[in-house]
């Protein structure tokens, strides 16, 4: 799509998302950060969505294009002139239809360059939380440094309506300065004593010496709830969780009820999904995407995790991030030498951590290097055995889902279990 084309459709489509907005006047909860939005935006989806009407970003749709579209609850027509047509047709007529709006709208905000949340100005948040902002995030290859993506994404607030409320993360001293104005809320969550929503006595579930899930104990005040998650692994996945909680007791709803509701809250594929792999083996499907703040935390999570078999480590490159790329791939080396009993690399940049751990002669002794996500596969057949964990990880563009595909039990209901399996995907080769 020409690059006028694209301005003049996203103009009309936020004029028709203002439009509705006014009309319907939804609660409106955005996310932002550099760790963990998507995560956050569904699990407060998912607590919002037992009582009350409410809508999600989907998928990608959190960019200046993405956010109308959610809000008008129409899909991407991606390069279809016609689709784009019929999407603001029915956006133009919308605020006209007797079909029940909902009652919240949870956007995911993303930022891939400076002057982005200010092309999304026009939203009026109720709620803003903000996730994590580690020293290295994705997407700082456009930005001078990683203080500057910081800022850009923390812009957001701007758009807190005058009684809104700003929730952070409590274990994040980068947001410990973030103040409201008068009239707004400040509220907190993480696992430091003074968060306002604190989690505690995480801990890896078992059955039959394999791991199937997570617990944690939430607490706010003096109430307190034991969440457990399943299928899943991963400290990290406590903090999406505790921020629904969160936007849960600014709305004064019922703290304990919620918590319990949680446990049925399911992770979107690619974050830390516990699948069965072949041969007796489990895989730890992390494959959405990758930064080096998640790599250091999915190698935590497999630190923690008891194995009777291999714990093998494969990692595709982590893309975008500039001039910060050799540094951070060699510092992930680091840390597989010590945790790893097999690393496989995929990528040209990776193959910088794979030299580094084949130097260090620690713990990972077996040490595999591939161009492409496609040319491990074979190899990774092979090694696999019963009781290995095989921990798949990788930017987006690395396309590593397709390993977990062709090492999983039941690769026919790859379509429900991993990222990418849409048509869109499945063309690009």
């Amino acid at each position: 799509m020409k690059e006028t084309i694209k301005k003049g459709i996203v103009a009309i489509l936020i004029w028709e998302a203002k439009r509705v907005v006014r009309k319907f006047k939804p609660k409106i909860i955005t996310v932002t950060g550099s760790v963990g939005k998507t995560g956050t935006k569904d699990a407060v989806y998912t607590i919002l969505s037992q009582t009350e009407h409410a809508r999600k970003s989907e998928k990608s749709f959190n960019s200046e294009i993405g956010v109308p579209l959610t809000v008008l609850g129409l899909p991407n027509a991606w390069s279809s002139m016609m689709g784009w047509i019929e999407n603001i047709g029915e956006g133009f007529i919308l605020p006209w239809r007797h079909n029940a709006y909902p009652d919240w709208l949870v956007l995911e905000i993303g930022v891939d360059r400076p002057g982005d949340i200010q092309r999304l100005s026009w939203l009026n948040s109720d709620v803003v939380i903000f996730t994590q902002f580690p020293d290295v995030p994705v997407h700082v290859e456009y930005f001078a440094s990683p203080e500057d993506v910081r800022k850009e994404k923390c812009k957001l607030k701007d758009t807190l309506k005058p009684e809104g409320t700003l929730i952070i993360n409590a274990d994040d001293s980068k947001m410990s300065s973030e103040e409201v104005r008068e009239g707004q809320h400040r509220l907190s969550y993480g696992f430091s004593e003074h968060a306002t929503v604190r989690g505690y006595d995480y801990m890896i579930m078992y059955e039959e010496g394999k791991p199937v899930g997570i617990s944690f104990t939430a607490q706010f005040q003096e109430k307190k709830a034991q969440v457990n998650l399943d299928g899943v692994l991963g400290r990290h996945h406590v903090y999406p969780l505790l921020a629904a909680l969160t936007v849960i007791i600014s709305e004064g709803k019922a703290f304990e009820k919620s918590a319990l509701d949680l446990s049925n809250h399911i992770l979107a594929p690619g974050r830390m999904r516990l699948l069965q792999g072949m041969k007796g083996s489990t895989i730890v499907d992390d494959t959405y995407n990758s930064s080096p703040v998640a790599v250091r935390a999915g190698l935590e999570a497999l630190t923690t995790l008891q194995v009777k078999g291999k714990k093998i480590v494969v990692l595709g490159d982590m893309l975008e991030l500039g001039d910060f790329s050799v540094q951070e791939h060699k510092m992930i080396g680091e840390l597989v030498a010590t945790e790893a009993d097999v690393f496989v690399a995929v990528g040209v940049r990776m193959l910088g951590a794979a030299e580094l751990v084949q130097a260090t002669k620690a713990r990972c002794t077996s040490v595999m290097a591939f161009k492409t996500s496609e040319e491990a596969i074979k190899t990774l057949q092979e090694i696999i055995a019963e009781d290995d964990v095989v921990f798949v990880k990788g930017s987006q563009g690395m396309r590593m889902e397709r390993i977990v595909e062709n090492i999983m039990l039941e690769s026919p209901s790859a379509i429900n279990l991993l990222v990418r399996q849409d048509s869109h995907w499945k063309n690009i080769k």
